[in-house]
């Protein structure tokens, strides 16, 4: 099943070469349908993964509704089902969960809009340089250039039916405050389409991070002398870097906790906390991590 539309798109997408194997991660709406879409018509080897989380009545009905569209494009299909359980952080847990079900580097159908949101988000939360260049475009986000509304005009125009999730209007959610709030607001504001322009910002954003990784590599993160004699933008890159090695889940600590081991850095502390008890010491020029990290980071 390959349209004109969709062929329109494709010059715009990521996907791996003609022939590659791709698993996609599909829940049924019109952005991962898309994904599905254009990843068989960039001549991609396809595996569907849905998984349902059980917090819909009827929820295992959208895997049928997946189904019938892999049956369509010609591609495989893979149900999965995890438990989550109603209560706080839900938005949180249920991607948790499915991120830990589906294969590693799954393809998702994450648009321009996304990016715009993700962007935001960051934003709000106080993310650093990372945070606001947004998610990077490649296989695991092919179509990140693709806007929402033409998603849902490749789903349209192939007649394929399409899952609604009620909860992409809850205002419980912060992303979807964002979404239908927030991102209109700044868009009347601007005179101009704000997604657009934070999509080229986040591009802008990538390339800098990018030269501050390459300048970081070359800095110990341990060395005192080494990150005192650094430009402190990549010194603290260099630090943030060796210190995401000690988070449960990889993220960098905040810029407070990087703050207090920069003053361990100048000698004004012998030592500092940083996260889940992990104390930052200094001795004979360097710095070390009590518990130690493990050899291999």
């Amino acid at each position: 099943m390959i349209s004109s539309y969709a062929t329109h798109l494709i010059a715009r997408t990521t996907f791996p070469p003609r022939g590659a194997s791709l698993d996609c991660a599909v829940s049924g709406g019109p952005d991962s349908l898309a994904l599905l879409v254009l990843a068989v018509t960039a001549g991609c080897e396809v595996t569907a993964y849905h998984v349902d989380h059980g917090l819909r009545p009827g929820s295992s009905d959208e895997a049928t509704v997946v189904a019938d569209a892999v049956l369509a494009v010609g591609a495989s299909f893979v149900s999965l089902k995890v438990e989550c359980p109603p209560g706080p952080n839900l938005e949180a847990r249920a991607r948790k969960a499915r991120a830990a079900v589906l294969p590693a580097g799954v393809a998702t159908g994450h648009t321009a809009d996304d990016q715009a949101e993700t962007i935001l988000l960051n934003l709000l939360r106080g993310a650093g340089l990372d945070g606001l260049a947004g998610m990077r475009p490649g296989p695991q986000h092919p179509i990140l250039a693709i806007r929402r509304f033409e998603t849902e005009a490749l789903v349209d125009s192939l007649h394929l039916e399409v899952v609604r999730d009620s909860t992409n209007d809850d205002p419980r959610f912060r992303r979807n405050r964002v979404r239908h709030e927030l991102l209109p607001l700044a868009t009347e504001i601007a005179g101009r389409d704000v997604v657009a322009l934070l999509c080229r910002q986040a591009t802008l954003l990538a390339d800098d991070a990018g030269l501050l990784t390459d300048l970081a590599s070359t800095v110990d993160p341990t060395s005192v002398p080494e990150l005192a004699g650094a430009p402190i933008a990549v010194a603290r890159r260099a630090l943030r870097g060796w210190l995401r090695t000690m988070t449960p889940d990889g993220q960098p600590p905040d810029a407070a906790a990087l703050e207090r081991i920069f003053d361990v850095v100048a000698g004004e502390h012998a030592a500092a906390e940083v996260v889940g008890g992990t104390r930052i010491r200094r001795s004979k020029g360097h710095l070390f991590a009590d518990p130690p990290l493990p050899r291999s980071l």
